[in-house]
Order: structure tokens, then sequence, then C-alpha cells
């Protein structure tokens, strides 16, 4: 058994369904360069790595975060310290009726089965390695549940914040996202670090929408460059739903984050953007799965990559049309540039069509800023640099711009330009 696994499993605590997950991850191990799934991620710098285990106990009001770190987010809020619920900077009062936001641990002390049954979701593939773990291991996390026809006006903030600790820690998270027929809000999930650290985080996203609701959620990632985050996000989209999704991932040293929606409902819209930001050593890996079931669904997905230094990005965008899924319109476009010769960027679509009269697409590119461009801006009296970073800016906006709240819209274009200012010459 590999160092990694040894050391999580010790911080198992249960029996039955969660002993059953660990030990098939324990039996399966790590997905080795032979798994399709993890072709372009090796794991094997990882496997050598111990980690604390994170008890599960509620911070109380002495912090080891600064309020500082929080201060362009405004309640309601849930906010989680290495995976541990931090009370005195999490804010959920004066919340809308039919709105109900709780912490997972909370349920699982207090509550009924039926509110944490999303718990017993099993994950039988090896490759699924971490979905495994977390279903052994999570006992912490958001459960938000939205009323039939409530629609909120603010936004919804869970924050994880990575710390420093005395010895590196890996925590799990299981978050639940439950929309009734016609309930619509925005979501917006920031990962964050208080100072430098070498942590693991593994979290897991279940949202269902029901019957013509409608979330928007935000994924901004910006962990420390040290740091390890493995996320996935399970959704299953009802009649006339629809999920829009905005992914910003800017930070951390190795992450993973999994995009895996079924659209079951006739009419059921996804529309998913987001940005792969590389630089330094980084490596990112987002892997996307879309499943048309019902008739007449859509996806639209916008991805842009860049990758500075000597960084990796991997990019997996697969959409299968099953059959009975007629008038599905499906759209994929991933473009990357790559602004050193040392960066790396491989991207992989994939259109499987088992229906009939449908609409499909799928395009990747990797190429480098256009020499043309840039010389027009240089002879316009822009700095070299300059330019590049006008030109780079332009190219990742497109996928937060259809963003229809000013506030979000703001709020991703600011952190979008403050991330690819950190490219320094690169860029």
């Amino acid at each position: 058994m590999s160092a990694l696994l040894e050391s999580i499993a010790a911080g198992f605590e249960g029996d039955g369904a969660r002993r059953a997950a660990l030990d098939a991850a324990l039996r399966d191990g790590l997905p080795g360069p032979r798994s399709e799934a993890w072709k372009y991620t090796s794991l094997r710098p990882l496997e050598r790595r111990s980690f604390a285990v994170q008890k599960i106990a509620v911070q109380e009001p002495a912090s080891v975060i600064g309020a500082a770190l929080l201060t362009d987010i405004p309640s309601p809020r849930l906010v989680f310290v290495n995976g541990v619920l931090d009370l005195a900077y999490s804010d959920i009062g004066h919340l809308p009726d039919g709105v109900e936001l709780n912490p997972l641990s909370a349920l699982l002390s207090q509550g009924t089965p039926r509110e944490v049954n999303f718990l017993e979701r099993r994950f039988e593939r090896a490759d699924e390695i971490f979905a495994r773990l977390n279903a052994a291991l999570a006992r912490e996390g958001a459960v938000l549940r939205i009323g039939e026809n409530v629609r909120m006006d603010r936004p919804l903030h869970l924050v994880f914040i990575g710390a420093p600790a005395e010895a590196d820690i890996a925590w799990h998270a299981r978050h639940l996202i439950e929309l009734r027929r016609g309930a619509s809000v925005t979501l917006v999930e920031h990962h964050r670090a208080q100072a430098a650290h070498a942590n693991l985080g593994n979290a897991l996203t279940h949202v269902h929408l029901a019957a013509g609701a409608t979330l928007v959620h935000a994924r901004i990632q910006d962990e420390a460059a040290a740091a390890t985050l493995f996320t996935r996000t399970d959704a299953a989209l009802a009649r006339g739903a629809h999920y829009r999704r905005f992914d910003l991932e800017l930070g951390a040293g190795l992450s993973r984050h999994e995009l895996n929606v079924r659209l079951e409902g006739e009419g059921a819209r996804l529309s998913a953007n987001g940005v792969l930001l590389g630089d330094a050593r980084r490596h990112l890996d987002t892997r996307l799965d879309i499943e048309h079931i019902a008739r007449d669904t859509s996806c639209d997905l916008l991805w842009r990559g860049l990758a500075a230094d000597r960084s990796r990005a991997a990019f997996h965008g697969g959409i299968t049309i099953r059959a009975g899924a007629d008038g599905s319109d499906a759209n994929l476009s991933n473009k990357n540039l790559l602004l050193s010769e040392g960066a790396e960027i491989d991207s992989q679509p994939l259109l499987e069509i088992h229906a009939d009269e449908v609409k499909a697409a799928h395009g990747a590119t990797v190429g480098q800023l256009d020499p043309g461009t840039l010389f027009y801006l240089r002879s316009r009296g822009l700095p070299e640099r300059e330019a590049r970073q006008l030109l780079t800016a332009a190219f990742c906006r497109e996928t937060v711009a259809g963003a229809a709240d000013a506030g979000l819209r703001a709020l991703l274009e600011g952190t979008l330009d403050q991330a690819l200012s950190r490219l320094g010459q690169a860029a």
C-alpha cells in the first residue's frame, strides 16, 4: 500500500458501507499511467507522501485565519478551514423562507437519515479513487436545499480555506446542492489559502435540479502553490432545468476537477465555461463528462487554457448523446495558449452520438499568441509585456462575459485579471 493511502486510511471512523468503500479503494490502489482517466496526470509523486488525519471538530471563535481574507465575501456564507467548519467567520443568519443551509456534520449528529441519504452513493470504478475515499471518510461539508419556487436575490457563498498546520493535512468534504421545482439561486464557491501550505483537499458535490430550477454556480480555485486539490461535481438535471457554471482554475500545485452532468429531463440545459491558468510547475487537470439522456437537451461548453513556465494543463471534454435524445444540441470549444517553450497542454475532445436529428460540434486548439496581432499592438506604442497581457486577458475574459449578474461578473473578471498578472514575464 502506498504511503498516501496508508496515512489517509488511518483517519477512518465507521463501518458498513463506509468500510466497504474504503476497502475497495485500498484494494485497487491509485490509478497508474495505463488508466485512461489518469493518462495525463501522474500520481507517483503524491503516492509517496503522508498526511495527518484531520479531526472534525468545529472551530471555535479562536480561528486560525484572519478577517482580511474574507472582506470581499459577504454573508450568507459557510466557511471551512482545512475541511473543518469555522463558526467564527460563518454567517447564515436571515436566510429566506424555504432556504436551508446546514453543515453536514450537524445533520450527521442531529438530523434524520433521509437528510443525509446522498452519502449512500457508491463508486464502482477503480479510477474513481478519490470519490471512493470521500465516500468512506467525508463527515463535513455543506448541505443546501432550496424549496419549490424560491428565488434568492443574494448569492450564497461556500468558502474553503487552506491553512498551515503542524503537519500536512488531508481533508474530505461532501456537499449537496438541491433545488426543487422552479427554484433559483446563485452559489459562489471559493478555494483560498491563508498562507503557504501543502495540504490535500478532496471535495465531492452532488447537484440535483428539479424541473424548471436554475442554478448559477461559480467556482474560484486559488489555493496555495504547494497544495493538492481534487474536486468533483456530479449533477442531474430534470425537465427544463438550467445549470450555469463558471470555473476558474488558478491555484494549487496539483489540481484536478471533474464535472459530470446528466441531462435527464426534456429541455434541460447546461452552460459551463472555464479557464485553466498554469504557471511555475503547476499541474492542472479538468475532465468534463456530459450525458444527453432526454430529448431537446443542450450543452454549451467554452473553455480556455493558458500554460506558462514549466506548467502542464490537461483537458478532457467528453459529450455523449444517448439513444432517444433526439433534438439535442451540444457544443464544445477548448482553445489553449502556450506562453513558454517549457509548458505543455493536452486537450482531448470526445463526441459520441447514438441518436438521430441532433446538432453537435466540438473543437480544440493549442497554439501561441498571434505574432501579427502582437506586432500591431506594439506598433501602437504598447510595450511587449503589456501587449501580451492584453491579449491573454481578452482570450480568457470571453468565458466569464456571460455572467448575467453584474456583481458576479465583476468578481470573476477581477479575480481572473489578478491571476493573469502573476504570469509575469511569461505573459
